[in-house]
């Protein structure tokens, strides 16, 4: 497994490193087998230690924990934790989907990222936020569940996949109270 450890701002020690290595490295040991891609990044927050894990666990799959703690040990050892679940998970759905066959087809779509805060001096009291970076994203053939997997192991906020079932389009994105909301448009014109 390749392992980045860094920290932003605060000196990252031979001694976390080396706890760091050998906790990921027993992790992701146990689910996958194969070489892995795995950054760690610590950082302070306020008073609190903030570690943030992130495994490549194949095409396309980025796994995400983070965790905060009063120092830097247990933020990580928090944030392994939940690593943990999240490989398992990933394992078992690989395991159930594996009898599958996966469709190798993604469209390329223009994704747009937004910012509010940064306005030109033109465009002072309008509110409209900016276009501050845009570029082409694949927009994979999925199931529902797949996509559930991906935006609960990406820890994202939204996706937007192409539904396996019937070649829509579709949207799921995490609701404030931490469920998942499911957008289907194709329901709509049926109506």
């Amino acid at each position: 497994m390749q392992l980045s450890v860094k920290g932003k701002q605060i000196d990252v020690g031979d001694a976390l490193r080396q706890h760091v290595q050998t906790q990921l490295s027993e992790i992701v040991g146990k689910f996958f087998s194969e070489s892995l891609d795995a950054q760690v990044t610590f950082s302070r927050e306020a008073h609190m230690f903030r570690a943030d894990i992130t495994v490549h666990a194949g095409r396309g799959i980025v796994l995400q924990s983070n965790a905060s703690a009063v120092e830097p040990y247990p933020a990580f050892d928090q944030a392994a934790e939940r690593m943990a679940e999240r490989l398992r998970r990933h394992k078992n759905r690989l395991k159930k989907h594996h009898q599958e066959p996966q469709a190798a087809e993604a469209v390329i779509a223009h994704a747009f990222v937004l910012n509010a805060e940064q306005a030109d001096e033109a465009e002072v009291g309008n509110d409209h936020p900016l276009v501050v970076a845009e570029m082409t994203t694949p927009i994979e053939t999925l199931t529902v569940s797949q996509a559930v997997m991906r935006l609960d192991f990406g820890d994202l906020p939204a996706l937007m996949f192409r539904n396996k079932a019937h070649g829509g389009l579709n949207m799921i994105y995490r609701r404030a109270d931490n469920n998942i909301g499911w957008v289907d448009p194709s329901d709509i014109a049926k109506a």
